[in-house]
């Protein structure tokens, strides 16, 4: 109980402490272009900052894209919009490849011997195809939001009330699924159908506020996997889907044609999140094997009350 309230403590005391610490930052910064587009607004400090933001939120189940998207407009950044959050992923990316190496090398090389030998009931095999089934969904679901919102970067669905009312709503479910799993399957025992399962969840983090890792965690307790087991599953499942997701987005930066004062700042992100990502991966996995979620639960319970009351009290513009 001590480890949890320290946990909640220390999520509360990080967004606290970043908007405070990136004050003087922004007063020694040199001031955005209103009219640039968020990537090209970013100076290397802010970047860094936001890539500590996303690396310590990314795999931690309290959405990454509520927290880049509150934070900046918190402290007066602006919104840095869809494109940088979704490039700076790359060094989450970086990190989880970084941190699962021996298992994906594992994973590839059995699913590529069971092909050779025709063998589709290994382990290894049924992984992968789990992982690829999984991937679908949030790309099928990803390419239908594009086409039916094309301005989805300044849509409702990321305004501060809704990413709120998300964070909240998630908590409730996650809360529901932490008493109800009944947490008996482990690693050895995934199949294919958890992927698929999994996969659908994952596509619910298109909505921001959500989170991607709450999402599939919470899926995986309602599955019957151990936490730690459903966290693990979350981030293999989770690669494929923000590779693409980044590598999209930074072929439309580069489109854009960026100066080298735009750039740098994007690969300072990239690589404070790559860091911090790697920090927050060893220490969920870690603090999973002996507690529970409920902190995290109260945590995005806190984090989304706490947002509609500062819109509600005129702190904060529903941006």
């Amino acid at each position: 109980m001590r480890s949890k309230r320290q946990l909640f403590v220390l999520l509360s005391a990080a967004s606290a402490l970043t908007s405070f610490a990136a004050f003087p930052l922004k007063a020694i910064s040199t001031q955005p272009n209103a009219a640039a587009s968020g990537v090209q607004q970013m100076n290397i400090f802010q970047a860094i900052i936001l890539g500590f933001v996303q690396g310590m939120t990314e795999f931690l189940p309290i959405s990454s894209t509520a927290h880049l998207k509150a934070i900046p407009v918190v402290l007066g950044w602006g919104d840095p919009g869809v494109a940088f959050t979704a490039v700076i992923q790359l060094g989450s990316i970086a990190a989880v490849v970084w941190y699962f190496w021996q298992d994906l090398v594992r994973i590839i090389k059995g699913a590529t011997r069971a092909i050779a030998l025709k063998d589709y009931n290994d382990f290894d095999f049924r992984l992968s195809v789990g992982i690829l089934l999984g991937t679908l969904p949030i790309i099928f679901f990803g390419l239908l939001i594009k086409k039916l919102i094309p301005d989805f970067d300044n849509s409702p669905i990321r305004s501060l009330s809704a990413i709120a009312i998300a964070s909240i709503g998630m908590s409730i479910l996650l809360g529901v699924a932490e008493k109800l799993g009944l947490r008996q399957r482990d690693f050895e025992k995934l199949t294919m159908r958890d992927g698929l399962l999994m996969g659908l969840a994952q596509s619910l983090a298109l909505i921001p506020g959500v989170s991607r890792s709450g999402s599939t965690l919470t899926a995986g307790l309602f599955m019957g996997l151990e936490r730690e087991t459903a966290a693990r599953f979350s981030f293999l499942l989770g690669i494929p889907a923000i590779t693409l997701a980044g590598l999209v987005e930074l072929k439309d930066i580069l489109s854009l044609g960026l100066s080298s004062a735009a750039i740098v700042p994007l690969v300072a992100g990239v690589i404070s999140a790559g860091v911090f990502s790697y920090i927050a991966i060893a220490g969920l996995l870690r603090f999973l094997k002996t507690q529970s979620t409920w902190v995290f639960i109260w945590y995005r319970l806190v984090f989304g009350i706490a947002i509609l009351s500062a819109i509600a009290t005129g702190m904060l513009k529903n941006s």
